[in-house]
């Protein structure tokens, strides 16, 4: 069965630009394999833009979707997020109820970084270049950017180290694809030789003018990418020999580099520029990102010029090397790709029948702490009984690195109508904390997150993620949440004792995408915060009659101030140090 995918680039699909004919050639090779495929991009071509308008307003499919006016921030792209674009995004990714979100250059203040930022699907992000990795400047919104991605792919190694610089993450290295059919090798070839231009590699284009010379009757083209790029001094003697080409997208490419017999690539050139030749069957002279390139690569054009066996040879080992890079095979490495990350999401459908229909309606708190946590004075009697002032049905006693306040709530509790599940919020080594619910025992502190999770399911327990986006407390990263998914049982959504709302809503959201269980705490420390976040669910009796019953639990919140609660546990704190 087809995905619902979408594919955003930051750039003007009205202009060329080689992350344009990336995404292009991407969504092509994808809709063969029976996506759905929508690029969503700005524009400034006004039939563009009334078409976007149009299916936006209509719901209609299209295969590109122009969402507003780029705005022009250099000579050569454009970029940027203009007023009504942001609405008419959001309003995109609603409609069109996308599983994969795949944004192509998010680091740039753009409507990829946007898209992966506030889209609900699962969300990939591809980097292109080292050069765009810009935005955004903070480290808490590029953690907060990282948390929502599913995925990081790069087209080179060199750009995964770059991109991992501020995106940390394991990064899948794709090709930046070719079409294969476009570009192939002329059935002659001619003494043509095509050097890449870059205004900033003079030297390269001077030695390879300087071995023309040596070289009667072959012709040079100078090949510029991008407008207003200049060209090079071209010698008198040379001048019927050399030709300066501007071609900036593949289609104008194509036909000047099929009857090409040598390509030369500037150093630090276009990975993409270097596909094309390569895939038209043309001899590469040297490699780029040689250290002495300009000697390097006038020598290997001689040397490339002057042996036609050898440049046969050269050319039929590079259009090998080409083939398993077209838009095909990428396409199905994404597709693998994407078929592995819809495997994270449960399943949202709900038993038919609920086994616990008849069950009364209780409140339960799963997450508070006691004196046997450090930070906490409250008592356990002292705490049961506020529990049922406040009407909990259950609650859960989750002291920090110990057991002994959950044992002996549970054994204070067999004769109250209180039910308490014995817990613990573990602190692992690095990746935040930890809660088992449903516990026998203590589990040590400093273990590692997948350490600690064994450690939970070997005693039968569940495993609970308190505020999982609180940067205030330990928190573990997105890499190891993505990692253990299929481990979690319970996801805190609702932690009371928040300083910052934003972060549960990111805990729900994170929830919401992956239809993870919700759960809710009030995190209590002093008994006026005792009920401050709980569900409402129906009364149980296991681990396995809890699991049934919290997938229909609603969260109640209660919040109260943050600096009410938080000075009444240091007034108690100060107490015990003068008791002391």
């Amino acid at each position: 069965m087809g995905l619902r995918i979408a594919l955003v680039t930051p750039f003007a699909w009205s202009q060329s630009h080689e992350v344009n004919e990336h995404v292009g050639g991407v969504a092509t090779a994808l809709r063969r394999l029976g996506h759905r495929v929508t690029v969503l991009a700005p524009s400034t071509r006004a039939a563009d833009l009334v078409a976007g308008r149009r299916a936006l307003q209509t719901g209609e499919d299209a295969e590109v979707l122009a969402l507003g006016p780029a705005i022009p921030v250099s000579r050569r792209s454009s970029l940027g997020v203009p007023v009504g674009m942001r609405a008419a995004l959001k309003l995109a990714l609603a409609r069109g109820e996308y599983d994969v979100v795949h944004g192509f250059e998010p680091a740039l203040p753009s409507l990829s970084y946007l898209a992966l930022r506030d889209g609900g699907g699962l969300a990939v992000a591809t980097f292109l270049s080292p050069e765009r990795l810009t935005y955004p400047p903070g480290k808490a919104q590029r953690e907060k950017l990282l948390a929502r991605l599913d995925a990081l792919v790069a087209t080179s190694p060199d750009v995964a180290d770059a991109a991992a610089e501020r995106f940390p993450g394991d990064y899948r290295l794709i090709s930046p694809g070719v079409d294969l059919a476009l570009f192939r090798p002329a059935a002659e070839k001619r003494q043509r030789i095509v050097v890449e231009w870059l205004p900033g590699e003079r030297p390269g284009a001077r030695a390879v003018l300087r071995a023309l010379h040596g070289l009667p009757g072959w012709e040079l083209i100078v090949l510029r990418t991008q407008s207003l790029a200049g060209r090079p001094t071209v010698p008198h003697a040379l001048r019927g020999r050399v030709h300066v080409r501007t071609a900036i997208d593949g289609t104008s490419r194509a036909p000047l580099l099929a009857e090409a017999a040598i390509f030369v690539p500037a150093h630090g050139g276009s990975e993409r520029l270097l596909l094309e030749a390569a895939a038209a069957g043309v001899a590469v002279a040297a490699a780029p990102g040689a250290i002495d390139p300009p000697p390097l690569a006038a020598a290997s054009l001689e040397h490339l010029a002057a042996d036609g066996a050898l440049r046969a040879r050269v050319a039929r080992d590079a259009r090998a090397g080409a083939e398993p890079q077209g838009f095909d095979a990428v396409a199905e490495e994404l597709d693998a790709l994407y078929r592995s990350l819809s495997g994270r999401r449960r399943d949202a459908r709900r038993p038919a029948a609920d086994p616990l229909v008849d069950r009364e309606w209780i409140t339960c708190d799963l997450h508070m702490h006691t004196s046997w946590s450090h930070d906490c004075q409250m008592q356990v009697p002292e705490l049961l009984d506020q529990a049922q002032a406040q009407g909990l049905g259950a609650i859960a006693v989750t002291d920090h690195n110990v057991f002994g306040g959950a044992r002996e709530a549970a054994a204070l509790a067999r004769s109250r109508p209180l039910t308490v599940i014995p817990g613990e919020e573990v602190k692992t080594d690095g990746q935040g904390e930890v809660i088992g619910l449903f516990l026998d025992r203590e589990i040590p502190r400093g273990m590692s997150f997948a350490e600690t999770v064994a450690a939970i399911k070997e005693q039968g327990g569940l495993v609970y993620i308190p505020h999982p986006f609180d940067r205030l407390h330990a928190i573990p990263d997105p890499a190891t949440l993505h990692r253990h998914l299929a481990d979690i049982d319970v996801f805190e959504v609702y932690n009371a004792r928040l300083l910052l709302e934003a972060y549960n809503d990111e805990a729900l959201r994170f929830a919401r995408k992956y239809n993870l269980t919700m759960g809710a705490g009030s995190d209590a420390h002093v008994l006026q915060g005792v009920g401050t976040g709980a569900l409402r669910m129906r009364a149980f009796r296991d681990p396995e009659e809890f699991l049934v019953s919290i997938r229909s639990a609603e969260v109640l919140r209660r919040p109260k101030s943050l600096v009410y609660l938080q000075s009444l546990k240091w007034v108690a704190q100060a107490r015990e140090k003068v008791r002391n």
